[in-house]
């Protein structure tokens, strides 16, 4: 079955594409590592998918927890590796440059994990009040539960602006409710109760105990000085500060009160996703230019021709009078 489903790999082929466009030097460590994990682990699984799937049988019963690590990690064709992907760099980009390296591969870590614990408790509460043991056997895999936590993470961030969810404006505070239930319509086959997960762990995030637990436990186990607050900004190739990239669906960006922005922050609201990409490349691009001119105010072109001053007119008429 698996040679079947993996002997097309235009999935794959797109997913390459995809980061090419973007550029690899655009891509934040953290983020653009996790993407070539699961690639990895696609084309070389460390276990067959039936053997990687998390489920209250396997995991709980059987004792097999090993599962909750795998599970996030392996995917079913390169399509569920490609949207997935492709859905994860749009909101790595952003969140990592928001959070900080350390401080986001600490989040992906804790909501891996705990997106798959609360998984198997919803599973087996419905188990015992529809006294279905079907619930119990549903196996599940994949990074979606862990990209829905991201979701409402990104969405805590920027409450007030729009998310394009087919197409349909939809306001930020409700957009993972309403893609949990667009996804379960139109794709029957993906894990309704995997995703929940991921939205309920992204809540206990922004509005519950989870943020505060991680901070304490940062703290705790730290001993050289590391901050763990949240907030610190990634700095690579010309960008600093808040960034507008936003996940699968474009959405607006509003700075947060009293922030100040540079140019690599002002593309916000009002633009897909592919307008914003191209707007991060450019202005990117416009960084390095700007690089000779140290101490000048940042632009949004080139400067390509300056009149001399009176200084150095006078200068040169010196040379020439020397020579």
């Amino acid at each position: 079955m698996q040679n079947r489903q993996r002997r097309s790999h235009l999935g794959l082929l797109l997913l390459a594409s995809q980061l090419f466009q973007v550029g690899l030097e655009n891509i934040p460590p953290i983020t653009l590592a996790v993407l070539a994990l699961n690639v990895y682990l696609y084309l070389f699984p460390a276990a067959p998918l039936l053997q990687a799937c998390v489920s209250v049988k396997q995991a709980y019963w059987f004792k097999e927890w090993r599962r909750l690590l795998l599970s996030p990690f392996h995917h079913v064709d390169d399509w569920h590796l490609y949207f997935n992907m492709v859905s994860f760099l749009w909101k790595g980009i952003r969140l990592e440059r928001r959070l900080g390296g350390a401080w986001f591969l600490y989040l992906l870590s804790v909501f891996s994990v705990l997106t798959g614990v609360v998984y198997l408790v919803l599973e087996m509460l419905l188990t015992e009040l529809t006294q279905d043991e079907s619930y119990s056997m549903a196996c599940a895999v994949g990074f979606s539960g862990v990209l829905f936590a991201l979701k409402v993470l990104s969405n805590h961030y920027h409450p007030g602006g729009v998310t394009y969810v087919m197409g349909l404006p939809v306001s930020n505070r409700y957009a993972s409710w309403v893609e949990l239930v667009l996804i379960h319509i139109t794709a029957p086959g993906t894990s309704f109760i995997g995703h929940l997960a991921g939205i309920l762990v992204g809540l206990l995030y922004t509005v519950g105990p989870l943020k505060t637990i991680m901070k304490k436990c940062a703290e705790f186990v730290s001993s050289n000085g590391y901050s763990p607050h949240p907030g610190a900004n990634y700095s690579s190739s010309g960008y600093t500060g808040y960034s507008s990239t936003s996940g699968r669906h474009s959405g607006n960006f509003q700075n947060p009160p009293g922030s100040t922005t540079d140019q690599t922050a002002s593309y916000t609201g009002g633009l897909t996703e592919e307008e914003q990409l191209e707007a991060a490349i450019r202005n990117s691009l416009n960084d390095r230019g700007q690089t000779r001119q140290r101490g000048a105010p940042p632009s949004y072109g080139f400067n390509l021709s300056e009149e001399p001053t009176a200084e150095e007119i006078r200068w040169r008429r010196m040379r020439r009078f020397d020579s």
